[in-house]
């Protein structure tokens, strides 16, 4: 058997056993381009713009099968209601899986202030979803006979269904989100239940905006943490963006940092067992001119052991409409 086709079967049994990378839409720094209701459904119809949001993301340039992901969420509020109403389409490709999936979201948000110049509210938020796995085997045989029921030299599918929960609360200029998502456990990708029933993944985002009266400037520093209830595995973004008020919008830009809080080990060339951990930063540029908004980011590793020295691209375009007057005295991007 070739080396090709010995690499193609042990990639087959591997993707077979372990689907952890295929766990819905994939949480990157698109959240911090104005469009936090694509990881938290509690914030479809906060803002009092409804928002169409569209991203691309492409990763390693130049290699072949490079990840690459595209997006499209729209979210509004239904009237002068206290609901919200919001969708996600998207597809996600990795090599010889891929995904697509598509959300429907039902908010409601509650205010507790005594009139709208004071922001003081709570939102829950719940998406429902589907998403189809898919794991495209017509080249791992190459007309090659391999005695193996678990490849059959097809496309196969799999689609499950499931949903996010979550909630919202701003204060001011505060914010902090708690989204569950994957809420429910299904019947497992490729047929292995004890490993891809369980996609459950918990988000805890939190944030303040800083600005002087009157200045046109305003500083936003923000976290976000993430846990995977079956691996066991977390990581946290911490977060700084920076806006300036302009005659036209806005302009803004920012910097996240990520880290896995879980090292991986593997062998040196010298035969030694070594272990790192996930380390990610982003420089976020964008700018809101009227109603139209365009963001670009770009992701570097800085880890030792990297699949490529080239990095993460994402582009961000959006559109807000239905637009009514900013009712609260407040700096908050997130909801004025």
């Amino acid at each position: 058997m070739k080396l090709k086709n010995i690499i193609l079967v042990a990639i087959t049994v591997v993707f077979s056993n372990i689907a952890t990378s295929q766990e819905g839409l994939p949480i990157y720094t698109d959240y911090l381009t104005d469009n936090y209701y694509l990881i938290h459904p509690s914030m479809a119809g906060v803002a009092n713009c409804a928002k169409i949001r569209m991203t691309g993301r492409q990763q390693w340039f130049g290699q072949d099968d490079a990840p690459k992901l595209l997006t499209m969420s729209v979210n509004g509020r239904v009237g002068d209601s206290q609901s919200g109403i919001g969708g996600i389409l998207y597809a996600d490709k990795n090599g010889y899986h891929s995904q697509k999936g598509a959300y429907f979201t039902y908010a409601h948000h509650l205010m507790f202030s005594r009139s709208e110049v004071d922001l003081n509210m709570l939102s829950f938020g719940l998406s429902a979803g589907f998403v189809q796995y898919q794991l495209d085997e017509t080249t791992f045989l190459n007309g090659a006979p391999i005695p193996d029921p678990i490849i059959n030299g097809t496309v196969q599918n799999q689609t499950n269904f499931n949903v996010d929960l979550g909630f919202s609360y701003h204060y001011l200029d505060f914010y902090a989100h708690v989204t569950v998502k994957n809420l429910l456990e299904n019947a497992g990708i490729n047929r292995d239940t004890q490993i891809t029933s369980n996609l459950r993944r918990f988000l805890i985002s939190t944030g303040y905006v800083f600005s002087k009266f009157g200045s046109e400037w305003s500083y936003e520093p923000s976290l976000m943490f993430q846990y995977r209830d079956l691996t066991k595995e977390s990581a946290i973004d911490v977060n700084a963006k920076v806006y300036k008020q302009m005659d036209f919008g806005k302009v803004w830009g920012g910097l996240s940092y990520r880290q896995s809080l879980d090292g991986a080990e593997f062998l040196t060339s010298s035969n030694a067992v070594s272990s790192q951990k996930l380390q990610q930063i982003t420089p976020i540029l964008g700018v809101n001119y009227n109603n139209f908004m365009f963001a670009y980011n770009y992701t570097y590793q800085m880890n030792d052991v990297v699949f490529t020295s080239g990095g993460f691209h994402q582009i961000t375009l959006g559109y807000n409409f239905n637009c009514r007057r900013e009712k609260y005295a407040c700096n908050c991007p997130a909801v004025n």
